[in-house]
């Protein structure tokens, strides 16, 4: 079997490259003249690269074609430890047999034996270039060994070579760095740049640096221009990175054209942001969300994302609920899709019947909206801290955090307001910069009680520099879910953290909204906030005066426990209770209302 970019390729020409499995390569060779040949005759009338990869006995293992410039590399067994046992020679129809990043990459990552690079020029070998792991400071580096004659490769003790940094790999205890390290891309604003950092903070990886480029139109094979591309091919190799992010979402092709360059893994913001969701993801229906979105999104781009999708690939792009789905055919993908948006419709029901229970029972819905991090859940756990039903067990709190996307499952308890009217109260999952339309629509049946709630809490972060960005993030967000115009109170927390100045602009610069400051941790302006959230929600409570009978106290407790209670006096006929009721308690105890 021919591997790699077969399409249009004559047939004639796969079966006469298929002879190359075959051809045997003596023990002690790294390649024969004979396999050269046929590699070099169809890089000429191809112009592709051409890779044939061989084990330590010699044998064939597999035959690629690629493009101008990469061609695909087989499945690797790697071991810690060890050298894969297996050699890769290719050609470069170029002529020049200078390795390239992709080449050193492959190298390093899959540890092979050797990597020979094959200069070919109108069908005659130039020169050949061979690369081999090597140990430096107790990591493994490469070395390369420049313009050999094919004479020169003959007389080259390999396998003695190959033992000789296997020794070394386990004399030196070399610490097999797996960690993904990372140099993030952007054109948008610095702003956004620093979230890109902080999200792959959150997804444990290092940012080495930094690349920006303002350009007023995207390069659309590379995204940034060619000179660019350079430039952060330099850096992956003097700093050793190992991925590179960029900071909008890239097409299938970019992504292959930037790993082709660059020679290392290449992903987006939104595959960064479904990558962290994935991991965070706790619930069934959380996980199913996830799974939904990651299939949405990559499902069209199966076609050219390079390294994601290969055998070299692992870290991110690959984690998760949805990777297992990813490699078989788009058929198959679309099934998956349409089961798990079945399923989440059924637990949509679930939540609907919920919602239609609380509305029933006139409990008005408070929501908490605002960007990743703005202290959303400690708020939430706060509020429920000193808000707390008194007869009510006390559930778990939900995981609060500094770092982005701490909260993505939606949770919702019961609160008591201070004119003591019962109140349910929603923590959603975070809104950030450039949310994938994807994980927006999975995530629909959750942000639906953004859209039931009588009144929702925007909170934001007033310590943070780019607070107006963020506001304006979460507008984006809520515009989109259609519920812009509901009745929404700016909560500005973290207020102790803030300057004066900074606290008056931010109220200068939002003057549509009410605004309440706050510090969910310190518990400032707690009680402000629960005041000015009872303002805002429609009192659906008949205002009534009940006389309870002494020989009726049961009922009493029925409206300590069902009713808002105002005022209790103790007359001689009895109990004399000033009270808010809904529609149930007031048909119930109607017999004892005071006309």
């Amino acid at each position: 079997m021919i591997y790699g970019n077969v399409e249009g390729v004559k047939n004639a020409f796969l079966s006469e490259l298929e002879l190359i499995y075959d051809m045997r390569v003596p023990k002690y060779s790294l390649v024969t003249e004979e396999i050269l040949n046929v590699m070099m005759r169809f890089t000429k009338i191809l112009e592709k690269e051409v890779s044939v990869g061989i084990d330590r006995k010699g044998n064939i293992i597999s035959v690629a074609i690629g493009d101008s410039t990469s061609v695909e590399i087989p499945l690797i067994d790697i071991k810690e430890r060890k050298l894969s046992g297996v050699r890769i020679i290719h050609t470069h129809p170029n002529g020049n047999p200078k390795l390239s990043a992709l080449d050193i990459s492959a190298l390093l990552k899959l540890k092979l034996d050797a990597i020979l690079a094959v200069g070919v020029e109108e069908g005659v070998l130039t020169k050949i270039n061979i690369g081999f792991c090597n140990v430096k400071d107790y990591t493994l580096d490469f070395e390369e060994i420049k313009n050999l004659s094919l004479a020169e490769v003959d007389k080259m003790e390999f396998l003695e070579k190959v033992k000789e940094i296997e020794n070394s790999i386990i004399d030196n205890d070399v610490v097999e760095d797996d960690k993904e390290k990372a140099i993030i891309v952007g054109t948008d604003t610095y702003e956004s740049m620093q979230e890109l950092a902080e999200l792959a903070k959150a997804c444990d990886v290092a940012v080495l640096e930094s690349v920006f480029q303002n350009r007023p139109k995207i390069d659309p094979a590379y995204y940034i221009g060619k000179g660019k591309v350079e430039e952060i091919g330099h850096l992956v190799q003097t700093e050793r990175a190992n991925v590179v992010i960029f900071d909008d979402e890239l097409s299938g092709s970019q992504v292959r054209n930037l790993e082709s360059a660059l020679g290392v893994k290449v992903i987006d913001r939104t595959t960064l942001i479904l990558e962290i969701f994935a991991t965070r993801a706790k619930t069934k229906e959380a996980r199913l969300q996830v799974e939904l979105a990651q299939l949405k999104y990559r499902s069209s781009r199966l076609i050219g994302l390079g390294t994601i999708l290969s055998r070299t690939g692992g870290g991110i792009g690959t984690r998760g609920p949805g990777e297992k789905k990813l490699e078989v055919d788009r058929r198959k993908i679309k099934e998956t899709i349409y089961d798990l948006s079945e399923e989440l419709k059924k637990m949509k029901k679930t939540r609907e019947i919920q919602r239609e229970k609380r509305n029933k029972n006139s409990v008005p819905q408070i929501a908490l909206v605002g960007y990743t991090n703005a202290g959303k859940s400690t708020l939430r756990n706060k509020l429920c801290d000193v808000a707390s039903l008194k007869d009510v067990t006390k559930k778990e709190k939900v995981f609060e955090a500094n770092m982005l996307f701490a909260t993505l499952d939606t949770t919702t308890r019961a609160i008591n307001l201070l004119d003591n009217r019962l109140a349910a109260l929603t923590d959603t999952v975070g809104f950030v910069r450039k949310l994938p339309h994807e994980l927006v629509e999975a995530f629909k049946s959750t942000l639906e009680e953004v859209c039931g709630a009588d009144v929702l809490c925007h909170v934001v972060d007033g310590s943070s520099e780019d607070v107006r960005g963020q506001i304006e993030a979460v507008e984006e967000v809520l515009a989109e879910l259609g519920v812009r115009d509901k009745p929404t109170i700016l909560v500005i927390n973290k207020m102790d953290l803030c300057s004066e100045e900074t606290l008056e602009k931010l109220k200068e610069d939002n003057l549509n909204y009410e605004i309440v400051e706050i510090s969910a941790r310190e518990e400032i302006n707690l009680d402000v906030l629960l005041n000015k959230v009872a303002e805002f929600l429609p009192n659906r409570l008949t205002k009534v005066q009940m006389l309870i009978p002494y020989t009726e106290q049961n009922q009493v407790a029925y409206l300590h426990r069902n009713a808002n209670v105002i005022n209790e006096y103790y007359e001689e006929e009895g109990t004399l209770l000033e009270v808010e009721v809904d529609e149930e308690v007031y048909n119930k105890l109607r017999e004892f209302i005071k006309e």
